[in-house]
């Protein structure tokens, strides 16, 4: 697999993430970036890795954020990650995973409890990356990445954790 393929896979796992979550959540692609793995020491001559984002425009209110997060963890064990790390600090938590074939994906709390969903290929063969062809279901916004969610939606901007 070269990067452009893994950075395809990784476009590819951002979607089904989002897929599995009901109501949909609106969202922006964050930037795309690629590094050589130069600095692996056991990472072959001549590859690289790509870090696909999303940020989430919809409103997640402090009372759902947990439910947000219970969602993508059973949809990403159903799927057979492997859980490697759950920060569950109050204002800013966070889950990461590991693919089968050794994807890591994440999906964070940032600031105004705005969700970001990341994903990192594994090393592969250094090709030149496309930006991703999956289209955002939220019109561009001008601005500074991140841009704030500023969307409401009836169940993930309610206030209350049971509607």
């Amino acid at each position: 697999m070269n990067m452009q393929q893994g950075a395809d896979r990784a476009d590819a796992i951002l979607g089904k993430t989002l897929a599995a979550i009901k109501p949909e959540l609106r969202w922006l692609h964050g930037p795309s970036t690629h590094a050589s793995c130069g600095d692996d020491p056991s990472a072959p001559e001549g590859t690289g890795t790509v870090d696909r984002r999303i940020q989430i425009q919809t409103i997640v209110s402090e009372a759902r954020r947990g439910s947000l997060l219970g969602v993508v963890e059973r949809d990403w064990r159903g799927r057979g990650y492997k859980i490697t790390n759950v920060n569950s600090h109050k204002r800013f938590p966070s889950i990461v995973a590991s693919t089968p074939d050794n994807f890591s994906v994440e999906v964070s709390v940032g600031g105004e409890g705005q969700f970001f969903f990341s994903v990192t290929t594994p090393c592969f063969a250094q090709t030149a990356v496309a930006a991703p062809t999956t289209q955002p279901n939220t019109p561009e916004r001008d601005g500074q990445y991140p841009l704030r969610p500023y969307l409401h939606d009836d169940f993930w901007s309610a206030t209350s954790a049971h509607t």
